[in-house]
């Protein structure tokens, strides 16, 4: 993996200020929203004056039960060609779950949600990526994620299912150290125990991230400050091994842009200090050991990761038990492995009924799996409610407009009953209407915006075979008049 630097999340409401910005080496751009036919002004500047541009996956759902969409795949696929770059990213996490695999209805999450870290999660995870990777032109990386909830029956810690998951896949990782920190206050997890049991060789690069505590709970919200446990992290993993890359990343509430740089430079600072008391670390070893060091090629001592990882990503040196740099030959070939076992149909089922049944109680209020906090799963779906609403309103930013400050109390209340089954473009139209059919606006100024436009964007129907679609032909009627 190439070196990275120091980068931040390319975002359109920051897109001028991160032109401006001093020392930015490379910028993250959602996939999901830069159009390979029409990318932003911004970003071509920013490619024209060698800014390295990395796509990063949202929706396309590495952890579901069920394979990678190929459609998703050739989406992501392109992005990474039009924007030249080096690698894609995505996250370990289901975002849907039902549908024929289970025989039940397809749900939408909306969200990221964390996998279990079961034998069974895990074999069908390695497969996704393995699709995933053969369907990329480019190297994939994936990123842990924060989890306010955690799975009865897990059988691996964090560390030890990053490790196993690129020993066999030779995936790259995107480790977000904000994550660890989330996990650390919700799930009581170490963040220095998972460092310590990382295959820290297959880092891709590092995520930084603000939040903020509520009630004993971490919210990674991308829309606070970061706090210091959270560059302490930071700090303990540049003590390990030096990161290709580090990105700051925020999605709103945006600061003044010279805020965003100090935070930039305080993140350095961190890497900076990290890398010091690696070097401390070797010093001491190597003054322990009379100066006897240790160099590893491939499988060599200390390597952390299994033979794939090693030999097909280059070869790095590790001295004692200070910082560690992976150094990376991109042309060459990955050594010839037998193919993996196929897997058994009956895992991914198992898989999928288990995410279904989650998904169902947090998503449509169907009854707490066995062995989950149901305070927690609360908080959970409380939190997906409320993200629905947000990214509702950037993709029809019409309707806070419409409803003005009464728009965030009735979608959450309307989505508490309604699971979202399409994109959120759909999500806003369903919204839309059902107030316009349940009444909730009497008539006035905002009832007839509302009713324009919905009949602008919800195009003709066409004419329904069953009861329940006659019905709702009969709803559809009644907003046309």
């Amino acid at each position: 993996m190439r070196r990275l630097g120091t980068g931040i999340g390319w975002r359109p409401e920051i897109a001028d200020a991160v032109e401006r910005m001093p020392g930015i080496d490379w910028v993250e751009a959602v996939a999901e929203n830069v159009c390979p036919g029409h990318l932003p002004d911004s970003l071509l500047r920013l490619r024209e004056r060698g800014v390295t541009v990395i796509p990063h996956g949202v929706s396309l759902g590495l952890g579901d039960a069920e394979r990678p969409d190929a459609g998703r795949l050739a989406a992501l696929a392109e992005r990474a060609e039009a924007l030249g770059s080096p690698l894609v990213t995505e996250h370990i996490a289901f975002v849907r779950a039902g549908g024929p695999l289970t025989a039940s209805p397809r749900l939408e999450a909306g969200h990221l949600l964390p996998v279990p870290r079961t034998r069974d999660a895990l074999d069908v995870l390695c497969e996704n990526v393995r699709i995933a990777q053969d369907a990329l032109p480019v190297p994939l990386a994936v990123e842990n994620i924060a989890a306010l909830i955690a799975w009865p029956g897990e059988e691996l810690t964090e560390g030890q299912f990053l490790y196993e998951l690129a020993d066999r896949t030779g995936v790259r990782l995107l480790i977000d150290v904000a994550n660890l920190h989330t996990n650390h206050v919700n799930r009581g997890e170490d963040p220095a125990k998972a460092l310590a049991e990382l295959p820290l060789e297959a880092i891709a690069y590092v995520h930084v991230a603000g939040g903020f505590e509520r009630d004993g709970v971490w919210h990674d919200s991308h829309a606070h400050p970061v706090p210091r446990p959270v560059l302490d992290i930071l700090t303990d993993l540049a003590s390990r091994v030096s990161p290709p890359g580090v990105l700051l990343e925020r999605d709103e509430n945006f600061p003044e842009p010279t805020e965003l740089e100090r935070e930039l430079g305080t993140i350095r600072a961190a890497v900076e200090a990290g890398e010091r008391e690696g070097a401390l670390a070797r010093a001491s070893a190597a003054a322990g050991e009379h100066g006897t060091t240790e160099t590893g090629t491939g499988t060599g001592t200390g390597t952390g990761i299994g033979t794939r990882i090693a030999t097909g990503t280059g070869t790095r040196t590790a001295t004692g038990t200070g910082t560690r740099t992976a150094t990376v030959d991109e042309s060459a070939p990955a050594p010839s492995e037998p193919a993996p076992a196929a897997l058994d149909e009956a895992t991914r089922q198992r898989l999928g009924l288990a995410q279904a049944a989650l998904l169902s109680a947090l998503v449509a209020g169907t009854p707490v799996p066995e062995g989950f906090d149901r305070v927690r799963l609360g908080v959970q779906a409380r939190a997906l409610a409320a993200k629905r609403a947000d990214v509702v309103a950037k993709v029809a930013p019409e309707l806070p407009l419409i409803l003005g400050s009464g728009y965030r109390a009735a979608f959450i209340a309307y989505a508490q009953g309604h699971p979202m089954h399409g994109g959120y473009r759909q999500d806003a139209l369903d919204f839309a209407e059902e107030t316009l059919l349940e009444g909730r606006l009497t008539e006035g100024r905002a009832r007839r915006e509302l009713r324009r436009w919905w009949l602008d964007r919800s195009g003709p129907a066409p004419r329904p075979k069953s009861r329940l679609g006659q019905v709702g032909r009969v709803g559809r009627t009644l907003i046309r008049r």
